[in-house]
């Protein structure tokens, strides 16, 4: 199984929103933004403070996928 990203974006877009503003927003890290962006692991600190600040839950933000 392989973590999606995808409603992220599609939230990002929803809210006229692109990924340097939500880094901005966050305070995350560029490096961090560009593993969202590649589907890459992130420690739940950040899904959590990504879901604080947008303020929306997990499922919002990201489904599993099967490889």
């Amino acid at each position: 199984m392989k973590i999606s990203y995808n409603k992220l974006w599609k939230m990002l877009i929803d809210r006229e929103m692109n990924k340097n503003d939500l880094k901005e927003v966050t305070g995350l890290s560029a490096a961090t933004i560009a593993k969202l962006g590649k589907g890459s692991n992130v420690t739940t600190d950040v899904l959590l403070k990504i879901c604080e600040t947008m303020k929306c839950d997990l499922v919002d933000i990201m489904e599993l996928k099967q490889d």
